[in-house]
C-alpha cells in the first residue's frame, strides 16, 4: 500500500468519478485507475462499484474512506501549521450552518483578520451540521443548539426565543401572541425532520399534552418562509433568524418555556486546536462578549 493509492482512492471518492479526481490531482485518468487498481488488487478486495455510470463505494470502501477522511484532513492541518507558523495568511476554513444569519458579522469580523483564507459556507439542518464534521467535510458548524453527541466541542453564542410568523395582511397575523394550545387548530409549516427548531417546538407541545402535526412539510428554511409568504400556513423560525422581511410578521409563543434556542459553535473534539478552528473559535467568543 502506498501513499499515493490511498490518495487516489481518496480523490475518486469524494470526488464521485476518475475523470474529476484526475483533474483535481492533475493527473491522467489511467493513472488514477491504475493507482486504484493496484491497491485493490494488492489487499483482493473491491473499493468501488463500477457497474453504474458514477461510481458508488463498496461497504470496505466506505470504512476506508472514513479512515482518509482523518488522514488527509490531519495532512492538510499539518501543512497549514508548517506554512503559516507564525500567521495565519493561506488556507481554507469550511464552515455548514443551519442558518447563515448567526454568522454574518462573524464572517465579517474573520475575513477583515485573516484576508488570505478562504472561506466556504453551506447550509443544512442541525443533523447534517454535525454529520458533515463527523465526516471531514466542514471544519466547524453553526447550529441552533449545543449538541449532546460524543466527540463535539462547541460554544454558546446567543439565545433567542422561537417565534411563530405568517403572512402580513392574513388573518394569522393580526394575532398579538399564539398559545401552544392554539396550534393543533392551525395550518402549521414545519420544516423536515432533523430541524432543531421543529424538535424544539414539538417537544415543548408533548410536554403541555399537545399533539402536533404539519398542514405542510419542507425541506429548509426558506423554504418554509416562502409558502408561509404566499399564504399557505403558520412558520416557526428562532428570533435571531427571522430577518427582516416585509412580507411576513413575526408572533410571540406563550407560553415561552423550553422554545429558547441557543446560537451555538460546534466542532470536533480532535480538531479544537486546528489553527483555522481556533482562529473562528476566538472570534466568536468576542463577539459574544461585546454583545453581552
Amino acid at each position: 500500500m502506498r501513499y499515493v493509492q490511498l490518495r487516489a482512492f481518496h480523490h475518486v471518492a469524494v470526488s464521485g468519478g476518475f475523470s474529476r479526481a484526475a483533474e483535481e490531482l492533475n493527473l491522467t485518468q489511467p493513472a488514477i485507475s491504475d493507482q486504484v487498481r493496484k491497491l485493490e488488487e494488492e489487499y483482493d478486495l473491491l473499493l468501488f462499484d463500477r457497474r453504474r455510470k458514477r461510481v458508488s463505494l463498496t461497504p470496505v470502501g466506505e470504512r476506508l474512506l472514513a479512515i482518509t477522511r482523518r488522514m488527509f484532513d490531519e495532512e492538510r492541518e499539518a501543512a497549514e501549521l508548517l506554512s503559516e507558523a507564525r500567521a495565519l495568511g493561506t488556507g481554507h476554513l469550511r464552515i455548514v450552518a443551519d442558518a447563515p444569519h448567526h454568522l454574518l458579522h462573524l464572517l465579517a469580523r474573520f475575513r477583515e483578520r485573516y484576508p488570505g483564507v478562504r472561506v466556504s459556507l453551506r447550509t443544512g439542518n442541525s443533523d447534517e451540521v454535525i454529520a458533515q464534521l463527523q465526516t471531514y467535510q466542514a471544519d466547524v458548524g453553526v447550529m441552533g443548539e449545543m449538541p449532546r453527541e460524543a466527540g463535539i466541542d462547541g460554544a454558546t453564542l446567543g439565545v433567542s426565543p422561537i417565534v411563530a410568523f405568517a403572512a402580513r395582511g392574513s388573518v394569522l397575523a393580526q394575532r398579538s401572541e399564539v398559545h401552544l394550545s392554539d396550534l393543533p387548530g392551525l395550518p402549521l409549516v414545519l420544516r423536515e425532520e432533523g430541524s432543531r427548531t421543529r424538535a424544539k417546538l414539538l417537544a415543548a407541545a408533548e410536554r403541555a399534552g399537545i399533539v402536533l402535526a404539519p398542514a405542510i412539510e419542507a425541506e429548509g428554511r426558506e423554504a418554509v418562509r416562502e409558502i408561509v409568504a404566499a399564504g399557505g400556513g403558520i412558520g416557526f423560525v428562532s428570533q435571531a433568524e427571522f430577518g427582516a422581511d416585509a412580507r411576513l410578521v413575526p408572533i410571540p409563543i406563550r407560553p415561552p418555556d423550553g422554545l429558547l434556542m441557543e446560537e451555538a459553535l460546534v466542532y470536533l473534539h480532535q480538531r479544537r486546536g486546528a489553527k483555522l478552528i481556533r482562529a473562528f473559535r476566538d472570534i466568536a467568543r468576542d463577539e459574544a462578549a461585546l454583545e453581552a
